[in-house]
């Protein structure tokens, strides 16, 4: 096991309406000036729009809606002039991660005189200004923004989507299982999905004797694994969702990658993809990782970890490391399919090859997957993973 320091000092308010006896004294305690920021419809038509609204009631309130899926630049731009021109003392984030990642910021860029892009291309900025408190409401369990640090922001305009760490987790989340019932089932399967590809980018890493993180990570892929189907067939199942939402925490708050050494391999390579073509997050995580396991496979060196995975998460007890290893990876493509949504690119409007060589190129670039991965990756074997999603006949 690595050497490590670990501090996360965001407060987690956790259960059914903790929001109503909570919420405005939370908001208050850092100021009167607040920017709501949201994505679509959803939070209205669900009603948690007009019920945080009427908790906030005499703040003085400035709303940023309309964050997509995959932030974009331009949102965070909308939202530097804002938080500039009303003196914002506090965001209060209302979605998913895409709100929450877009939101953190924003929160650098109050405190940012140039194009708030610079500090997506160069984290250090970040961490030598300040960063305004950020409040959130989790809408969907995936990417776990609401207990990290990072956020991961796209440029249209540039074909790039890259990741931005700052100096602050968010304050205070709050975690209601109970406002993810209305997530769509697409939804519901991406960000599973999502938390899943977290898990298994933070499993297969090369520290020695690291059975605490790899333990942890074993329990909580096996909770991904049992309850996100549940979630997906009984959408108000609260278990589900309360299982789904606090996995999705503890997968990208630090705690079980403490001690790794590995950077990851997927996410940068999902990254191109949706930068050039803007496809659900989770979907192409999804599409990718077992034709990345598949890769890591034909390395021998690491079959013993392979197969406890195969062991440890499905309970696959093969006779040999060999076949453990491509057990474990059939029983992940089969769950991932199980899911219901796009399991190659042309499924999800991805037809030709046009782009692969600048997003492998990218991807190794970006991610350092020739020095960094679990197993080292070059930009043909980066366009190979794409050319093999591209068809169900090779995985």
């Amino acid at each position: 096991m690595e050497n490590f320091s670990f501090k996360n000092p965001t407060d987690i308010r956790f259960g059914k309406d903790k929001i109503d006896g909570e919420l405005r004294d939370a908001v208050t305690s850092f100021g009167e000036n607040v920017l709501l920021v949201y994505g679509g419809q959803s939070v209205k038509h669900s009603g948690l729009y007009e019920r945080v609204v009427k908790l906030l009631d005499g703040l003085n309130i400035v709303e940023l809606p309309g964050i997509a899926p995959n932030p974009k630049i331009d949102s965070v731009r909308e939202g530097q002039k804002l938080v500039k021109a009303n003196n914002i003392d506090v965001i209060l984030a209302v979605g998913g991660g895409s709100v929450i990642d877009a939101s953190k910021v924003i929160g650098s860029a109050r405190y940012y005189e140039g194009d708030p892009w610079d500090l997506v291309l160069d984290s250090g900025k970040r961490m030598k200004i300040d960063q305004l408190p950020l409040i959130d409401i989790l809408t969907l369990s995936a990417t776990g923004s609401e207990m990290n640090r990072g956020s991961v922001i796209s440029n249209p305009q540039t074909n790039q989507k890259f990741g931005t760490g700052g100096p602050n987790t968010p304050s205070i989340s709050f975690l209601d299982p109970t406002l993810t019932y209305t997530v769509p089932t697409r939804q519901t399967a991406a960000g599973s999905m999502d938390i899943m590809s977290h898990l298994i980018e933070q499993y297969f890493d090369r520290s020695e004797n690291n059975d605490v993180s790899k333990g942890m990570i074993e329990g909580l892929m096996r909770s991904v694994i049992k309850w996100a189907p549940v979630a997906i067939k009984d959408p108000d199942n609260y278990d589900a969702r309360a299982n789904l939402m606090w996995t999705a925490t503890m997968a990208l708050n630090g705690i079980v990658g403490l001690g790794d050494v590995n950077g990851w391999t997927v996410h940068p390579m999902e990254h191109e993809l949706s930068a050039y073509y803007d496809i659900t997050h989770g979907v192409g995580l999804g599409i990718l990782t077992p034709r990345w396991l598949k890769v890591v496979a034909q390395d021998s060196s690491t079959h013993e970890l392979m197969a406890r995975f195969a062991k440890n998460v499905w309970g696959v007890d093969a006779d040999n490391v060999d076949d453990a290893a491509n057990q474990a990876i059939k029983e992940t493509y089969d769950w991932i399919s199980s899911l219901g949504f796009e399991m190659t690119l042309p499924e999800v409007g991805i037809k030709d090859e046009t782009n692969f060589d600048a997003m492998a190129q990218s991807a190794v670039e970006t991610g350092n997957l020739t020095e960094d991965g679990y197993i080292k990756l070059s930009v043909n074997d980066v366009k190979k993973i794409y050319q093999d999603s591209s068809t169900p006949e090779n995985l």
